[in-house]
């Protein structure tokens, strides 16, 4: 299994790293900041579903809580820190099998001591109330004085921005630390206990000051003689369904006792044990002559996992996961397209709870509709607990016109609706749930249905959809965009479908979609077989964007050009004709997938995170194999590259989401046609061999994939009907079919 290692200390990779280590299991996530103070350190530990507004008039964010890991360490009275002193050696990893972060450090002190400093974290997979930390210090030279500070230290903010009010802090029975604390405006308790065991007795005092209730434990330290500092801590709130009648209050201080008691290697064992599970059942393997694809695509499927809520279905997926606090944690299109195939494909019940967590929210997306003078269902461009929307009225100043530009999304990228239907019907075709589909799904559907019919325009006698944005953002306010108009189209086609299937009678729901479908204008292929974006986007000029895509992800060419001025060129942050063929590829021959991919590529600068993982995936299916892997290799730098500020803020959820979708989608090539299950492989010339799991239609299935054979094991469930390069097969228990490649 791969590990993610940091082997020197850099201020500039700080915050990078704090991203990337990570440690979580869906109900809370603990950034990977240092225990020691640095000042551009951002601290994070955040909880599922806790959100909070700092003021009425602005949105949601994702609270940061108080903090539970930092330490004040003083060695023979001097301050511990890695910017002062001599670094003999360092090591930090993340153990990507079982979920423990590590740091090592030999560390030499400027009056010339000798110490190594052994740092272990985690949060228990199999419990998700509880966050393990422990800390070995061993004094390499002589006998020293140690004094370490820790506890829970509420100063955290949100960029600023306080959220919680200190309720209670209290020390119970002289060790147990307990903070209890409440969201200004959403109400939300929550309950933090902490309590410490040291290997050796020391001196043990407790404090209460500026929002910090802390621990100071002084201890005498022998030469070569390490002293093992233990801390645990658990997390409750006034959300959390397990409870048994208790507060969180009452069952913060049981279930610490109860794991403190345990100790933390005990507690490590249990959680791993869970991990090894889940990568039994989970893991993609890849023998590749790039040991790098093996790495992120490890790391992809290990925070996809850490950052899923699936114990609640209120719950979703945020664009940072909980690793941070970029776009205040809230939860865009990005969950449904690139975070619950995976979820899908694997374990379908969390990709259930995660379409859950919109059907709880229709009530709310049908407000919207109605506000905005529509029928159906209009949800949130950006959503948190209640699901109203989120999205910032105005985006951060533009430092080059010093303006502050409206934030069009929540007005006009309407798409989501459909993405959302469009995951129904995904859902549905893998699991053939008809009790969710008769009740949530199809409710679903009709719902957005009934907002593109009343979405629609007449003009020149036809139905058009005009003044929206797709995914492509720096296109705003256009008409016709063929990513708009086509999944639109399916959406309302599903829900009519499913109508009849399972016999649902509204009449006039039926006859408005029928003439919806029969009139709905769909952008078609030129005479040079591109299919324009929108009504406008293949009349407007054309720059050289070769520098641009250089600097991909920096949204570098909006220091040149204003938003306006980009939304006059043929420039593309990411690519909707692409994205179109990439989620509806059976409506286009392979000669219009190929030239659209060509053409909109050479305008697409991939400023979006989204962006080349969905190219390497239509490129596979088109043949192009060498530009999708390269576009794949791409897809995996943006968090684990070396771009030292990628990810401060958090990670990409969704690009992480689509890395795994590249594997799966584009080079295993698979999909399902006529209920059944296709794969038509396009390994890369660098990987030898892909292996994963795949759940399918209740059957659990491996596959293994060389450029010579297909290989699929049937684990559990009933007989399955696959299609391998265009002959169908039935798995009742191993299939092998050998590849005839030219």
């Amino acid at each position: 299994m791969k590990k993610l290692d940091e082997n020197r200390f850099d201020t500039r990779y700080i915050n990078k790293f704090a991203s990337l280590m990570t440690v979580g299991n869906g109900y809370f996530g603990l950034r990977a900041s240092h225990e020691e103070n640095y000042v551009d350190q951002t601290r994070g530990m955040y909880v599922a579903g806790i959100y909070n507004k700092a003021t009425a008039n602005e949105p949601s964010d994702l609270v940061n809580l108080p903090d539970m890991v930092g330490m004040n360490i003083e060695l023979d009275g001097e301050g511990f820190s890695l910017l002062t002193g001599e670094i003999l050696s360092y090591k930090r990893q993340l153990n990507l099998e079982n979920g423990e972060l590590r740091r090592d450090i030999l560390w030499k002190s400027r009056t010339g001591s000798r110490f190594r400093l052994t740092f272990q974290r985690f949060a228990a997979k199999n419990d998700l109330h509880v966050l393990a930390t422990k800390l070995t210090v061993t004094s390499l030279d002589k006998p020293a004085q140690m004094k370490i500070v820790t506890g829970i230290n509420a100063q955290q903010t949100n960029f600023g921005r306080q959220h919680l009010i200190e309720e209670k802090v209290r020390v119970v029975e002289g060790d147990l630390l307990q903070g209890i604390y409440k969201t200004t405006e959403s109400g939300h308790m929550i309950a933090l206990a902490a309590c410490c065991t040291c290997s050796l007795k020391g001196e043990i005092a407790h404090a209460a000051k500026n929002r910090q209730l802390l621990t100071t434990i002084k201890q005498d330290l022998l030469a070569e003689t390490p002293f093992v500092l233990e801390k645990m801590g658990v997390i409750y709130t006034s959300l959390d369904g397990d409870l048994m009648g208790e507060s969180p209050e009452e069952a913060s201080e049981a279930a610490l006792r109860s794991c403190s008691a345990a100790g933390y290697d005990a507690l490590l064992h249990k959680s791993a044990g869970e991990w090894a599970h889940f990568w039994m059942e989970k893991r993609i393997k890849v023998s590749s002559a790039r040991v790098f694809d093996q790495l992120a695509l490890d790391f992809s499927v290990y925070q996809l996992e850490v950052m899923t809520p699936a114990h609640d279905e209120r719950f979703s997926v945020g664009a940072k996961g909980l690793t941070g606090e970029g776009y205040k944690g809230h939860v865009f299109w990005d969950t449904e397209i690139f975070i619950t195939p995976f979820h899908l494909f694997t374990e379908p019940k969390k990709a259930k709870k995660l379409l859950r967590y919109r059907y709880l929210r229709l009530k709310q997306a049908m407000g919207k509709a109605a506000s905005n003078g529509y029928e159906g269902a209009l949800f949130p461009w950006e959503s948190a607990f209640t699901g109203e929307e989120e999205t910032p009225e105005f985006a951060a100043i533009n430092i080059k016109t010093g303006k502050r530009q409206k934030v069009a999304s929540a007005l006009a990228e309407h798409h989501i609706v459909a993405d959302i239907a469009y995951t129904v019907v995904e859902y549905y075709q893998n699991t053939l749930d008809d009790a969710f589909m008769k009740k949530e799904g199809l409710e679903l559907l009709k719902e957005t249905s009934r907002f593109w019919i009343s979405r629609a325009a007449e003009e020149n006698g036809q139905l058009v959809i005009k003044d929206v944005i797709g995914p492509d953002e720096y296109t705003e306010h256009v008409n016709n965009n063929a990513f708009t108009n086509y999944m639109a189209w399916y959406n309302v086609e599903q829900a009519l479908f499913f109508m009849d299937k399972f016999g649902d009678i509204d009449h006039q729901l039926k006859d408005r979609g029928h003439e919806f479908l029969k009139r709905l204008y769909l952008p078609k292929a030129n005479d040079d077989k591109i299919i324009p974006q929108d009504d406008t986007f293949l009349s407007k000029p054309e720059i050289d964007l070769s520098r641009y895509k250089q600097a991909q992800g920096s949204q570098g060419i909006l220091m040149d050009y204003s938003r306006q001025e980009v939304n006059e060129m043929q420039i593309l942050k990411q690519a909707d004709v692409v994205m179109l063929l990439y989620l509806l590829p059976d409506l286009f021959p392979n000669d219009i997938i190929s030239e659209n991919l060509h053409y909109y590529e050479e305008h697409t600068i991939h400023d979006s995170s989204l962006s080349k993982a969905i190219h390497a995936i239509v490129a596979a299916r088109a043949g192009d194999i060498d530009k999708a892997y390269g576009f794949f290799q791409e897809s995996c730098l943006i968090d684990l590259g070396p771009n030292p500020l990628s990810s401060d803020e958090g990670l990409h959820a969704a690009s992480l989401g689509a890395i795994w979708m590249a594997a799966m989608f584009g080079f295993a090539n698979i999909s399902i046609k006529d209920q059944r299950l296709s794969l038509d492989p396009k390994l890369p010339s660098e990987w030898s061999e892909l292996t994963f799991p795949f759940f399918f239609q209740g059957s659990r299935l491996h596959i293994s994939l060389t450029h010579k054979q297909v290989s699929i094991t049937k684990v559990s469930g009933d007989d399955v009907c696959i299609e391998v390069n265009g002959a169908e097969f039935l798995v009742s228990n191993k299939l092998e079919v050998e590849l005839q490649y030219i």
